[in-house]
């Protein structure tokens, strides 16, 4: 059957049992979007901004573990997606982004709203299309679904033209993928595995190192299986949280910059380091010549130009984690007898640990006349349902959320790692509660961030999206500042926010519901209030406006170097 471009893309996007779209139209995507009319079963949700359509794509995908799909125009629609692209691609999340281009006769002749997009994405994708012939659009389409979700996820983007959406051919949609040059290997090889079961089971001080990989790549129940079954302490990245539950005693929280002082001496003073689909970032390592002085490293991940780029290997895995990980518990079972053997020599070890972890506990000081932040987070988690899906923008509150909400489950945490976007927090809620209208889905925001994007409030409330936003106030740019007085003898410069805004009024103005307090003794009834209403809802706390994320490694030092107290 013939049928034009723009259709065999929307036919494309069925294939793959996409269900829902974030897009913005203009004139070189108007003949998508006049087919898109007639689909029915496509949900498409139109954004304020197409930087924000991007994150919700992205948190789509995220909370769902699917490919996420964004639409653009040409020219400043598509470059107003490409923070949300590289926000996908620092922390490999698969999306398929769809702009719209000039017509092929006008590309490179400064046409009106043109632009390279391919150019301009080629850093931060996986890959990246230019379909020029109406009849290669299904290939490439399916190539760029496969591509995304294969191998280490990442974004795609399609660039279409509009000459290209308008031509006619034959629809026939491949049922495989044959791409010569990308072979990605996930299976992990039995004889490394092998040899990795073996340096474990010789370790009498190892740290398991979980990073984004093993969420990515629905590892939990591996990962969980094979630390209970060797009684191996677990400390995951920012990313990995919720891939290893943390309400587990074997859990040592999250590590790093403003990780647990427990997970980070562990890791100083450990003799061995499973690093499982982590990619050993700067935040995690502190200063990379002092990071695990005494362990010999195990990296598994599906990447292997991810493997000895940040620090040495001893043992590297290429493969798929949870593949790798089933393997190793396997092997570990043939061997029981030495498992139970190697669980009660660790004992030493844990009692280290434990000593740790009531040393330098994580935590803060109550006070009864100002919020405190980290009190907002733990009464969240304590009204909060078991499956809430938690998003975050980035600053203080981002680690406040890290180190005090408790994740148990993968894929209830939606958080920009490596690129630290600010405004990602709301737009990637927005694409959680589309993915999963029934469950509760909050996003917890600064008040210098939510603002990046507010303007998503009009899509929450038109699309009945009842997300509930959590503004953590202090007039600041909060971890600049937190820098500023640690490090700048308190010079706060241009992060001061003083201008007063009524996000109540503001939450009014756009049809939703919007409650405040800066009483302590109100922090429940708020919560209570907001969790309550049926549409979206923003609850302000005013909190302390020079409380600080602690612990913390400053810039350049050793993991073990931490500022705990300041």
């Amino acid at each position: 059957m013939k049928m034009n471009g723009a259709r065999i893309v929307l036919e494309c996007l069925k294939k793959e049992g996409v269900d829902t779209v974030f897009g913005y139209p203009g004139g070189t995507v108007i003949n998508l979007y006049d087919e898109l009319y007639s689909f029915k079963d496509i949900r498409h949700i139109l954004p304020r901004h197409e930087q924000a359509g991007t994150h919700a794509a992205d948190g789509y995908a995220r909370a769902t573990g699917r490919v996420g799909v964004a639409i653009a125009t040409s020219g400043p629609g598509a470059t107003n997606t490409v923070t949300g692209i590289a926000t996908a691609y620092m922390d490999s999340i698969p999306m398929v982004i769809i702009t719209g281009q000039v017509p092929t006769a006008l590309i490179g002749n400064d046409a009106f709203q043109e632009v390279d997009i391919i150019g301009i994405t080629r850093p931060c994708t996986k890959h990246s299309f230019l379909i020029r012939d109406v009849n290669d659009i299904a290939g490439i389409m399916k190539k760029a679904f496969y591509i995304a979700r294969s191998g280490r996820p990442g974004p795609v983007l399609v660039d279409l033209p509009k000459d290209v959406q308008i031509a006619q051919a034959e629809f026939s949609y491949p049922e495989t993928v044959e791409i010569r040059s990308y072979k990605p290997n996930l299976a992990g090889h039995p004889k490394q595995v092998e040899k990795a079961v073996g340096m474990l089971l010789s370790a009498q001080r190892p740290v398991v190192y979980v990073g984004g990989g093993a969420v990515l790549g629905n590892a939990a129940e591996e990962l969980t299986a094979l630390a209970r079954k060797l009684a191996l302490p677990v400390t995951t990245t920012l990313m990995g949280l919720g891939s290893f539950p943390e309400n587990d005693p074997l859990s040592l929280g999250m590590l790093g910059m403003h990780g647990a002082y427990c997970a980070n001496m562990a890791m100083t003073n450990s003799d061995l380091i499973i690093a499982i689909g982590a990619r050993f970032d700067d935040r995690v390592t502190g200063k990379v010549a002092t990071f695990a002085p005494h362990a010999k490293i195990i990296h598994i991940d599906v990447d292997p130009t991810s493997i000895k780029k940040n620090v040495r290997v001893d043992l590297p895995i290429v493969g798929d984690v949870r593949d790798v990980l089933d393997k190793m518990i396997k092997q570990v079972d043939k061997g029981s007898v030495k498992a139970a053997e190697f669980r009660d020599a660790l004992a030493p070890w844990h009692e280290e640990i434990a000593g740790w972890k009531a040393k330098h506990p994580i935590g803060y000081k109550q006070s009864t006349t100002v919020i405190k932040p980290q009190f907002v987070i733990q009464k969240l988690r304590e009204l909060s349902d078991d499956d809430a899906i938690i998003s975050t923008d980035v600053g203080q509150h981002q680690m406040w959320t890290a180190q005090f909400f408790q994740f148990n489950r993968p894929r209830t945490l939606l958080t920009s790692g490596g690129l630290g976007t600010m405004g990602f927090g709301l737009p990637a809620a927005m694409g959680a509660q589309a993915a999963f209208p029934d469950r509760q889905v909050i996003t917890i925001c600064g008040d210098g961030g939510v603002q990046m994007n507010i303007q998503e409030m009009a899509t929450l409330v038109q699309n009945r999206l009842p997300v509930k936003i959590v503004i953590l106030n202090n007039n600041f740019l909060g971890m600049v500042r937190q820098w500023q007085e640690l490090f700048f003898d308190k010079r706060y410069s241009s992060t001061c926010m003083e201008l007063p805004i009524d996000f109540v009024k503001l939450a009014e103005a756009y049809g939703a519901k919007g409650f405040s307090t800066s009483k302590p003794g109100e922090v429940e009834k708020v919560i209570k209030q907001g969790f309550k209403e049926k549409g979206p809802v923003i609850m302000e706390f005013k909190i302390a406006r020079e409380e600080k994320v602690l612990p913390m490694v400053p810039a350049g030092a050793s993991l073990n170097e931490m500022v705990l107290n300041a």
